[in-house]
């Protein structure tokens, strides 16, 4: 059974702290899959995520469409992803994915949907989509119990939900 948060996002700024949100309660081995259209706010809540992860601030988060991965230090290192540009299956070996899933940080892949079949068991799925120029609705979902539950705790406590 897969569970299902549908939040939303009223500005940058509400993006930014549910990132921070999500980056300040992950632990080691946590997986994102972040999935929107160009635009959707994949890379502002990967910027917020790397803050609750205490990412130092001269670090400044990109989407690393051109590299593929970034890696960030921080209280866990972020690992983040960007897949859109991926030729096929043999990238991700190339770029040692394997290796970065199951390591002590957290992962964050933007475009996921074209690796579903790449994620983890207890991924969580952050859908994002555009309802205006500031508004988005997110949708977090997992087939993890324990990943989920973590963070729906700390997004209400937050305010969302």
């Amino acid at each position: 059974m897969m569970s299902v948060l549908i939040l939303r996002s009223k500005s940058l700024e509400d993006t930014l702290r549910i990132g921070r949100i999500i980056g300040e309660r992950a632990l080691p081995g946590m997986v994102i899959a972040l999935v929107g259209d160009l635009g959707s706010g994949k890379t502002s809540l990967t910027q917020g995520i790397a803050a609750g992860l205490e990412v130092p601030d001269e670090y400044y988060v990109t989407s690393p469409s051109f590299t593929l991965v970034n890696e960030y230090p921080g209280r866990l290192p972020l690992y983040h992803f960007d897949v859109y540009r991926l030729a096929g299956p043999a990238d991700l070996d190339d770029l040692g994915y394997d290796d970065y899933v199951s390591g002590a940080g957290l992962t964050a892949v933007e475009w996921a949907e074209k690796i579903m079949d790449r994620l983890p068991e207890d991924v969580v799925i952050v859908r994002m989509k555009s309802l205006s120029d500031e508004e988005r609705a997110i949708e977090l979902s997992s087939r993890s119990e324990e990943s989920f539950e973590l963070l729906k705790k700390a997004l209400e406590e937050g305010g969302f939900a």
